[in-house]
């Protein structure tokens, strides 16, 4: 990229909507520039339910544009990257107290039918006295129903993202601060920092998207002199993981006695994930923690469907995140809208700032073509939406179907374990060939550094995947966390060991 021309669009937030808007933007042919100031994923986006879904408690909140653009692109994401996404059923059980059994069955053919339903199975009536998902339950909860929804790597969906957008000319600076942004002479000034320190690098724009995620309202009154977007509502959701609480691969969506809808879904193969909270929020969105509070919310919400009481002394390891909502002024937080809505603060004759309120993972996709369908007045670029049909990068498995790749993957590389061989495909896709390559052997992988984890992944998660600390690699790039000791991160810092030099010089190229 020629520093001395202007690009067209800096992006500051490396989260799902900024990765997103990234690689709209680069396979339409125009230069970005992508700041976040952690790792990709950092926060909000690695700290979500997990899920690509429609919403089906939306319905209730008469969202159904939103539910019908979910399920829309349900069947799209699930076309792009079918490695790291995947069909989860929920069992939806039911008793007295709650609505009706025909109000329940009308919402699910909704569900079933709002955004054209084209590879999932439709919703159907489960006997729980019969069907083995039923065993974990209480007596009392005799009839169900089960519809599908899809599971997703979260974190992963923004690395490949933000790699897609690399792949096409973007530029993606990971630890990188916007420390300032200034209008003059029709574009944008900003200044970056790299958070490791070392010289200011100005990078002049054309547009500026202000995609920082529940630091939206805070970079616009502290890093530019732009008014504050519309009205943003911080909302924290916590999640718990605890060991497996049931022997099958369903899911269960749990409504509590407040009305809201908890999820238990299985994790990591030995536990189960339980969320989420929805609890105002205040303070540093990066500092975001559950609080002894939700942990008993949540265990006690699992309680009153399961057999076996769940007790906060088996919680295994939390998870929060703050989620930028645009505040509709719904009082109760679970209410207020998941939809998004995009804040254009242009001045006549100077650079468009555009700022991304509120959205979901699930959405993302479609959120970049809206951000870039504001900005294309203004910028005036060519090139039309192209990623609903594009795979994401590995995507590209055979007919989509990632168990006949593993099966292929088991018959090239005979010598990879099958459990490894198996985490391979789900992560890397098509591009385990450029992680493997040149291996023959186990040993060709490289040292050995617990649970799984061999040195050549360390150095492609380093070269490709923007990875430079143990905590990017294993809660982020992976959740090998949940898998190691504490000999492998100390091994797996000492063998990263950043080199501070080296970052700063790649941050001034």
């Amino acid at each position: 990229m020629n520093e001395a021309e202007p690009v067209d669009l800096l992006i500051v937030g490396g989260g799902i909507n900024g990765a997103g808007i990234a690689r709209d933007a680069a396979g339409r042919g125009l230069r970005v520039v992508l700041c976040e100031q952690g790792d990709l994923a950092n926060y909000t986006s690695s700290a979500s339910s997990k899920l690509i879904h429609g919403g089906l408690r939306y319905l209730e909140q008469h969202e159904f544009r939103l539910v019908r653009e979910g399920l829309i692109e349900r069947e799209i994401l699930l076309r792009a990257a079918p490695h790291i996404i995947w069909p989860l059923r929920f069992i939806l059980p039911h008793s007295p107290e709650q609505r009706p059994l025909w109000m329940i069955r009308l919402g699910l053919y909704l569900y079933d039918h709002l955004g054209g339903r084209k590879t999932l199975p439709r919703a159907i009536r489960v006997d729980l006295r019969r069907d083995p998902v039923g065993r974990p339950l209480k007596d009392r909860f005799r009839a169900a129903f089960a519809y599908p929804d899809c599971w997703v790597e979260d974190a992963r969906l923004v690395v490949l993202s933000a790699l897609d957008a690399h792949d096409r000319g973007a530029q993606i600076l990971t630890r990188t601060r916007c420390t300032g942004a200034r209008r003059a002479n029709g574009l944008w000034y900003a200044d970056l920092m790299s958070t490791f320190g070392g010289p200011v690098r100005l990078v002049r724009a054309r547009a500026l998207v202000n995609a920082a995620g529940p630091w939206v309202a805070r970079f616009l009154t502290e890093q530019t002199d732009a008014a504050r977007p519309g009205r943003v509502r911080l909302v924290k959701g916590s999640h718990l993981i605890v060991p497996r609480l049931f022997d099958h691969d369903h899911a269960y969506t749990l409504q509590h006695r407040d009305g809201r809808v908890v999820f238990v879904m299985p994790y990591e193969e030995r536990f189960s994930l339980i969320g989420t909270t929805d609890v105002a929020y205040q303070g540093d969105p990066g500092e975001a923690r559950i609080t002894h509070a939700e942990i008993v919310y949540l265990c006690q919400a699992v309680s009153r469907y399961f057999r076996e009481a769940l007790t906060p002394d088996r919680v295994l390891w939390t998870f929060a995140g703050v989620r930028p909502l645009y505040d509709d002024a719904k009082a109760k937080l679970s209410a207020v809208t998941r939809d998004y809505a995009f804040d254009l603060n242009q001045i006549a004759g100077e650079a468009p700032l555009l700022s991304i309120l509120g959205g979901k993972i699930t959405t993302h996709r479609k959120l970049a073509e809206h951000a870039l369908e504001k900005l294309e007045p203004v910028l005036g670029f060519g090139g039309r939406p192209w990623t609903a049909t594009a795979p994401l990068p590995g995507g590209d498995l055979p007919n989509g179907d990632l168990e006949l790749f593993v099966r292929e993957l088991r018959i090239v590389a005979p010598w990879l374990p099958p459990d490894l061989a198996r985490r391979y495909a789900r992560a890397y896709g098509s591009r385990v060939e450029k992680l493997l390559m040149g291996a023959r052997r186990l040993d060709d992988l490289g040292e050995h550094l617990g649970g799984g984890l061999y040195e050549v992944e360390v150095e492609y998660l380093h070269r490709y995947e923007w990875a430079m600390t143990a905590e990017d690699i294993l809660w982020r790039r992976s959740k090998l966390g949940l898998h190691v000791g504490a000999d492998t991160i100390a091994r797996l810092e000492g063998r990263l060991g950043l080199d501070v030099t080296a970052v700063n010089a790649a941050f001034a190229d």
